[in-house]
């Protein structure tokens, strides 16, 4: 898969996931227990792991941007 494509899809999942974190905490009172953690701390690992794999492909634009000479 083409990196430019990657993104086209990284970059969506990686907002609902962002607002998923952002709507269970604002209704955290609202949902049982059990499914806040699955929603907020599972979500929360995910989220993590899509932010870590967006810097990694974004890695050169970093380094053109903010290491260059």
């Amino acid at each position: 898969m083409k990196r430019n494509t990657f993104h086209k899809i990284l970059n969506p999942v990686l907002v609902v996931f962002f607002i998923n974190q952002a709507a269970t905490a604002i209704f955290s009172d609202a949902l049982p227990p059990w499914a806040f953690e699955i929603l907020h701390q599972g979500g929360g690992f995910i989220l993590l792991a899509l932010i870590t794999l967006h810097f990694i492909l974004n890695f050169n634009w970093v380094k053109a941007n903010y290491f260059a000479k």
